[in-house]
Order: structure tokens, then sequence, then C-alpha cells
């Protein structure tokens, strides 16, 4: 049985745009987007730093309905808006049964979440929010661990999920631990869009890798992605790779 497909694609509605050479669209990932296609289970972007990929992703979510900072059913909170108008620009193609839940994960935003949670529960009402996020405050974890708290307590079913750089704060093991839960949320019908650094997570094998360079977008195989080669070559000989970088070893 086939996933189903709530977000479908995503096209850029250049015509509209008055000039491509002002931020946001002057970056590589929106130079070259025209419409690109969702996997229905996972679609990674990835890209170098500078990229666009954490702009287009925001501005997916955006387009989609959830807060540019950070959004689940309770949180509509904004602390200041940096978030582009790419979101304007952009025709979301969903399918015409609705998820039942969904996320936008923005690690930079992370505190404000916590602190929003945390005035929320404070100002009453007769179920704590913090509940849905394991029950124990995310102030009063590591950051690592409060971040792995809402992957597993607040991630549902039938849910479209949004996550930019999930691994910001998660260990090898945990990264390993989200994928077995990455993949417990897709066999239960839920979506996935992903924008990641992460050799780990971009291992899932049924996803689609999207690599944003200056010059194209392309669907891409883990193999030959930057990522894998990079951390492949160095931890088969770190010494090697460290003098390519002109770091020499220690001489006693």
């Amino acid at each position: 049985m086939l996933n189903p497909q709530y977000l479908i694609s995503a096209e850029l509605l250049k015509d509209e745009i008055k000039d491509m050479k002002q931020y946001p669209f002057c970056l590589p990932v929106i130079k070259w987007l025209d419409k690109i296609y969702f996997h229905p289970k996972v679609t990674f972007l990835i890209g170098e730093n500078g990229s666009g990929k954490s702009t287009l992703i925001e501005a997916i979510a955006t387009n989609y309905g959830f807060n540019p900072e950070w959004w689940s059913k309770n949180f509509t909170f904004s602390t200041q808006q940096t978030h582009s108008e790419l979101h304007q620009y952009l025709r979301i193609a969903k399918w015409f049964k609705k998820p039942k839940d969904g996320y936008f994960l923005r690690a930079e935003s992370y505190y404000n979440l916590a602190t929003n949670i945390h005035q929320l529960d404070e100002s009453g009402g007769w179920r704590k929010i913090i509940d849905s996020y394991g029950g124990k405050s995310l102030h009063y974890q590591s950051h690592g661990e409060s971040f792995f708290a809402l992957f597993m307590n607040r991630f549902g079913w039938q849910g479209v999920y949004i996550l930019d750089e999930p691994e910001a704060a998660l260990s090898p093991q945990k990264q390993l631990e989200f994928l077995v839960r990455l993949h417990h949320l897709i066999e239960n019908d839920s979506q996935f869009i992903i924008a990641t650094h992460s050799p780990i997570l971009l291992s899932y094998p049924d996803a689609l890798i999207l690599q944003i360079d200056n010059t194209e977008i392309i669907p891409t195989k883990y193999e030959q992605t930057q990522h894998y080669n990079i951390y492949r070559d160095f931890i088969l000989e770190p010494i090697q790779a460290l003098h390519n970088l002109g770091i020499p070893q220690p001489t006693n």
C-alpha cells in the first residue's frame, strides 16, 4: 500500500517575481527552482551553507499554513519576523485528504518553543501542553534529550512533518534512533520533508534526496552525495584527510 502523499509538489511562480536579483530570489535554490515533486515518504534537501535550503523549507512550511518559527496546534508565537516573502510565490499542490497531524521544526527557534510551552502551562488549563512532549519541561533536559522527546511524544500518525536540520542537537546514536522513529511514523502514513547535513539521516533507504548547488537542483543517490563521500573518506583515512587540509600530525 502506497503512503498518502499530503504534499505533492512546490512550484515557484517566477512570472510574479519582480526582481530575481533580490533576496531571497538570488539564492541558488530559488534561482534554479521551477517545480519540485516530493516523495510520499521522505524528501531530503541538501546543499552547502547559504544554498537556501532552510529558506525554501521555511517557505514551504509557511505556505502550507505553519508558523514560520515553529508550529503545532497550540503555537502561533513569533519573536522577530525574520522569514522571507518566498512563501507568497510558491504554489503547493496537496492531496485531497488532509493529514491528522503536522509540525514544522526550526531548530534555531527551539528555546522560544520551550519558553512558550512553560508560559502557556503556567497560565492554567485542564491539560498541560508539556504532556504531549513527554511531561518533563524541555528547559530541564539537555538540548538533545528535549529534541528527542519532541520526536517520540509529539509526532503522531498520518502527519506532515517539515524539519530544518533535526540532527542539530542529536548525537550519532540518537540520529540512528531518530531513523527508527521516522520509519515507524512513515509506516503509519506520515510524510517528511527534511533539510539536513547528516549522512546518517540521508541513509534512509526509501527517500528522495534533492541536492542544491550553484547550477541546479537534482535528485541524487545517497552514495553520490558530498555528505556521504566526505565522511567516508575522512573516517577511512583521517590522517591523510587532515594532511590534505594542511594540518600536520604532531611530531611527538
